[in-house]
């Protein structure tokens, strides 16, 4: 399956950023370098890294390894809160290890407990887009309130916001409210607040022929949100991928939404 055949957000200048990625947190050395590279061989077009996560290059190595093109994987990294105020060195050193001369998708990696923090720094992730050192920018674990400080002070929005998601997690209102301003939902760490042996997502999972983890990967693309398991054992990798080929009700996906709404 090509990016072209896998369903995508877009984000602001056309870029496509495919809605199952493969998440990479912990994932280091030589072991790492492997379980990105069997998730390429599965399928999976999106890969999600950071600075602080040591593996910018065996991911890097992967990619390179892989025979893909570089414009058919979707690559995502994160600036680490220590480095603010040399935004531009951490970036330069994320494609220098990645092997690439942009990446897709550079996120703040943490919440700035400040406007005044925030604000500047935001401004120096829209200079790295606008001189094409990235395709798109964004943030991660941002509430509303300081999305909105972003917008109102530079009129740009954040292309995406990577926060914990997952159905027990389900917030419609954060939901409507990321969508109400172009801002896309990528939710991480799926599988950690999940019960999957709750009797609605065995009882779903069930009437696919599926694994409940597989209902609450589906759920997460039907809601149109992004998401980015993660696993080194490559059964896992193969399993986690192997959601395209069923898709949920219209009841199915409310009663997975009630998990979140107790």
């Amino acid at each position: 399956m090509d990016l072209t055949d896998q369903p995508t957000a877009l984000l602001p200048g056309e870029v496509r950023m495919p809605l199952l990625g493969f998440g990479t947190w912990q994932a280091t050395g030589q072991a790492g370098y492997e379980a990105v590279l069997a998730a390429l061989d599965t399928g999976y077009r999106h890969l999600d890294t950071a600075t602080v996560y040591g593996n910018e290059r065996e991911v890097g190595r992967a990619v390179q390894e892989s025979g893909l093109r570089r414009e058919d994987v979707f690559i995502t990294t994160k600036l680490p809160p220590d480095r603010v105020g040399r935004e531009r060195a951490t970036l330069e050193a994320s494609l220098e290890a990645l092997g690439v001369d942009q990446v897709d998708l550079w996120l703040i990696h943490w919440t700035p407990s400040s406007p005044a923090d925030s604000i500047p720094l935001w401004r120096e992730l829209l200079a790295a887009r606008d001189e094409n050192l990235v395709r798109a920018v964004g943030v991660s674990n941002y509430s509303t309130a300081q999305i909105d400080e972003l917008i109102q002070s530079t009129e740009e929005n954040p292309a995406v916001n990577q926060i914990q998601w997952s159905p027990a997690l389900y917030d419609r209102q954060r939901h409507a409210e990321h969508r109400d301003r172009g801002v896309v939902l990528e939710g991480y760490s799926p599988f950690k607040t999940s019960d999957l042996s709750d009797p609605v997502l065995t009882r779903i999972a069930a009437a696919h022929g599926v694994s409940p983890a597989q209902v609450v990967l589906r759920w997460h693309i039907d809601h149109e949100i992004v998401v980015i398991p993660k696993s080194v054992t490559p059964e896992r990798i193969t399993a986690n991928f192997d959601v395209f080929h069923f898709s949920l009700t219209a009841e199915e996906m409310r009663d997975i939404d009630a998990l979140g709404e107790v």
